[in-house]
């Protein structure tokens, strides 16, 4: 259906959230955790061979599984997941990069639907997110990808966050910034909203509505 006719007031039971890039400007910070990390390691920015727009969307786990698969680094898997969650937590802190129109979108939009989180971050980074700017309270329920089997672009973070907020996935609308995101979305059996945070429209067309301001996904939903 074309984006400009899809009315995403009708039948919509819930609104789900992806995090990274949508509610916080985080994706800078990830690649900047890598990018220190493989400099650490000794693989200097032309030697590391990660394209981190792949990766938007994506879990940690992907990218580390892709550069092992390069490099066969010393350290174990879970030991680089941890030492990149580390160094990530610690520039979030710093920065705190919310994206500003967020908790005003995201208590207005709390009025009328169930909110949840469905992302592709670790449990420990979700609560440190959701702890900035008191944006915990307007969530009923919280899916990340350590809950589920499979990380996005499979469909199971989202079905998992339809099923904690006991809602039909048909009816919720996903608010999502990357590529396996929307694609996850859509194989969930929900209709998606993309804004253009981090990728560009030509790379998003397959959500049933692209935007590139908060106000506009406000519009359509409100």
């Amino acid at each position: 259906m074309s984006p400009v006719l899809m009315d995403f007031k009708k039948d919509t039971c819930a609104v789900v959230f992806d995090m990274d890039g949508v509610i916080v400007d985080s994706e800078p910070i990830h690649e900047q955790a890598f990018r220190e990390i493989f400099a650490l390691m000794g693989f200097g920015e032309h030697e590391h061979g990660i394209e981190f727009e792949r990766y938007y969307g994506k879990s940690d786990r992907a990218l580390w599984i892709d550069f092992i698969a390069q490099h066969h680094p010393k350290q174990p898997i879970e030991e680089l997941l941890a030492w990149k969650q580390a160094h990530f937590l610690k520039l979030l802190e710093e920065r705190k990069p919310i994206f500003e129109p967020i908790p005003a979108l995201v208590a207005a939009l709390a009025q009328r639907y169930p909110l949840a989180v469905a992302s592709g971050s670790n449990h420990a980074v979700i609560d440190a997110v959701l702890g900035m700017r008191d944006l915990r309270r307007y969530f009923r329920a919280v899916a990340s990808v350590q809950d589920v089997a499979r990380p996005k672009p499979f469909p199971d973070v989202f079905l998992r966050a339809a099923e904690l907020l006991g809602v039909s996935p048909s009816c919720c609308v996903v608010i999502e910034d990357s590529a396996a995101g929307v694609q996850a979305a859509r194989d969930a059996g929900m209709r998606v909203i993309a804004i253009t945070n981090s990728l560009g429209r030509d790379q998003l067309g397959h959500a049933h509505a692209v935007t590139s301001t908060y106000p506009e996904i406000e519009r359509l939903l409100l």
